[in-house]
């Protein structure tokens, strides 16, 4: 896997991985739920992206705010699915990790441009 430089890039590559790897098995019922995960960390990566690009100040808030608010329904999701027991405790927390990760980065960022 190729090291990006910027940090918060690195770990939402890394979800991304980390559902790919664990959701593999994923039952078919829950297919729709399983899309969801996945499409949002697809968008935190493309919103991050944008943010990094963009010279508008107000635009890079909105953006990273957008990150935000992507980050919780993925939480969100993934909580659905070890209550509904499709991934086991220790998957969820794996992935409560990575998010807790990419949510710091992203808050930090923020802060540090308001």
């Amino acid at each position: 896997m190729k090291t990006e430089k910027f940090k918060v890039i690195q770990h939402i590559r890394e979800l991304i991985l980390l559902i790919d790897k664990e959701m593999e098995n994923f039952p078919k019922k829950e297919i729709e739920l399983k899309n969801r995960i996945r499409m949002n960390s697809y968008d935190i990566l493309e919103l991050v992206y944008e943010a990094n690009n963009s010279d508008d100040i107000i635009l890079k808030k909105a953006l990273l705010q957008k990150v935000i608010a992507k980050i919780k329904v993925i939480d969100f999701l993934l909580n659905l699915s070890y209550d509904k027991k499709i991934i086991t405790e220790k998957k969820f927390i794996r992935f409560g990790d990575k998010i807790d990760e990419i949510a710091k980065c992203t808050t930090g960022w923020l802060k540090g441009i308001m």
